[in-house]
């Protein structure tokens, strides 16, 4: 079969954004014309690759598997065309990043702003999301996440210091039903709990005891994927939720909330930016890295 580079360059991007009209924004051209590009080597190699419909555009099995092949180059191409494009130490473009919805740090508003004020000329594009995928599939430039979790073949660089989980909940709760000295004692007390999306199961809550880890299954009374949700209702009294000590410190410090089993939550590598290994790093990504850097 013939190689139709720009094929391939049309197909990675409608891979990205699930949407024609949104892959036809971002090439310049009409809707139409992406449309036959697909079809045009949808036909040349014999399978489908995308499925239509009058809202969305999603992947056939064959289409997953070949972005899944081609991703990798297509972000090698695009780092490299930039470097050969942009000015040496001039960032610029968009910059698409996949952060976990925890790094408080990361995404409070300061640090992205001072971020964005010096390199006017970076577009941000922010994902926040707690979905574990491939970053260089996915058509994103870098992502922020806890360290445990991070694939061995990416380099990392921290945003900030050690980390920890920490249960709470508010000074009314205490009060009324007192407070487990022990996370067994968890599955007698109202629990409010998180689940990264509605197939999942409840994040079971992990503490460790004489220097082991362990995690307890407790049945939240509330379930949600929503950590806003979850402090607003310890706030009112809900029950016992858990999550960043980040997410709840100004809140402690309020004393809206009281931190609870304290002596069981040890602190553990907090999250970083990762990025895939590539010979040639664009301006716009390398000046993150800086800023991250930096601000450590």
């Amino acid at each position: 079969m013939q190689l139709d580079l720009n094929a391939i360059a049309v197909f990675a991007i409608v891979a990205e954004e699930r949407n024609f009209r949104a892959a036809a924004d971002r090439l310049g051209v009409t809707r139409s014309a992406v449309s036959q590009t697909i079809r045009r080597m949808e036909e040349s190699l014999g399978v489908a690759l995308v499925r239509r419909t009058t809202r969305s555009v999603s992947l056939t099995e064959a289409g997953e598997q070949l972005h899944a092949e081609i991703a990798p180059a297509v972000g090698d191409i695009r780092a490299a065309l930039d470097e050969a494009t942009l000015l040496p130490g001039r960032p610029r473009g968009r910059l698409r990043l996949a952060v976990s919805s925890i790094a408080e740090h990361f995404l409070s508003g300061p640090y992205l702003a001072a971020f964005a004020e010096a390199h006017p000329e970076v577009a941000l594009d922010i994902t926040v999301t707690d979905e574990e995928f491939d970053i260089v599939a996915e058509g994103f430039d870098a992502g922020v996440r806890l360290g445990e979790v991070i694939e061995q073949d990416m380099i990392a660089v921290p945003v900030a210091g050690d980390e920890r989980q920490l249960a709470v909940c508010a000074p009314s709760y205490r009060a009324r039903f007192g407070v487990p000295s022990h996370p067994s004692e968890l599955a007698t007390h109202a629990c409010i709990g998180w689940r990264p999306a509605p197939k999942s199961a409840p994040y079971r809550w992990e503490f460790a005891e004489a220097g082991k880890e362990f995690r307890v299954e407790v049945a939240p009374r509330i379930t949600t994927n929503d950590m806003a949700l979850m402090i607003r209702l310890a706030v009112a009294g809900s029950g016992i939720t858990f999550g960043m000590e980040a997410s709840f410190r100004p809140l402690i410090e309020r004393g809206e909330l009281v931190p609870v089993l304290e002596e069981f939550c040890p602190y553990f590598a907090g999250f970083y930016l990762y990025y895939p290994s590539r010979r040639n790093v664009a301006p716009k990504l390398r000046a993150l890295i800086d800023h991250v850097q930096q601000r450590r």
